[in-house]
Order: structure tokens, then C-alpha cells, then sequence
């Protein structure tokens, strides 16, 4: 009961375990491999904005066995990513496209335009 409430409060217990093991994934890897996942994972931060507990966890689960099977596989960090870096991060994650923080001031804007624009018939 005391776990259903406070998982009410803060978020699922499981997707922040989800998530430090994520993390701990990331940090196992070796160079150029961790910094190269560390710096799109800054990036995911700012450009993402993906609110939704399970698709964030889905996108980062995928994102570590990407790096995880390119450092298997000896794959250069290039031939992932290609000529741009930035392209790559936004495309990665246009591919999970659960609900963002984004889509809250939407709706704002567009009820409050409603809203003013009614008073006016």
C-alpha cells in the first residue's frame, strides 16, 4: 500500500531502478564508446523532453545495447553517428515519441487562445 502511494508521488520505483541500471551501463563502457554516449545523452536532456516514463526507458534501454554492441563490434563512433552528430541525436529521438513536456504548454496556449477568443462572439 505504503509503495503504491509513494510511487504516486515520485514515479515508478521500477523505471528509476530501470534507469540506474542504464546509467551503470553507460559507465561500463569503454572509450570513445562513454564519452560519446555521455555527450548525446546531454544532449537527449535539452532536446528530447520526453515526459513518459516508459518510452524514456525504452529510448535510453536502446540507446545503451546501440553503444554497447558498437563497442562489441569495434565500430567507430563515426560510422554510427555519421557526419551529424546533432541529426543523429534528434532523429534517434523523434523515433520514441511519447508524451513530451512539450505537449503541456501546447494545450495552454491553444485553451487560452480559446478562451480569449471566445469572449469575443
Amino acid at each position: 500500500m505504503a509503495a503504491k502511494w509513494i510511487e504516486t508521488l515520485t514515479g515508478s520505483l521500477d523505471q528509476k531502478k530501470q534507469y540506474k541500471a542504464y546509467k551503470a551501463r553507460i559507465e561500463a563502457l569503454p572509450e570513445p564508446y562513454r564519452g560519446s554516449a555521455k555527450a548525446f545523452e546531454r544532449y537527449f536532456m535539452y532536446y528530447g523532453g520526453v515526459t513518459d516514463g516508459d518510452t524514456l526507458i525504452t529510448m535510453v534501454s536502446d540507446f545503451a545495447d546501440l553503444w554497447e554492441r558498437a563497442s562489441v563490434d569495434g565500430t567507430p563512433v563515426r560510422e554510427i553517428v555519421g557526419d551529424d552528430p546533432v541529426g543523429f541525436a534528434e532523429d534517434f529521438a523523434r523515433a520514441y515519441d511519447g508524451k513530451q513536456w512539450i505537449d503541456k504548454e501546447r494545450k495552454r496556449l491553444t485553451d487560452a487562445i480559446d478562451q480569449a477568443t471566445a469572449q469575443q462572439k
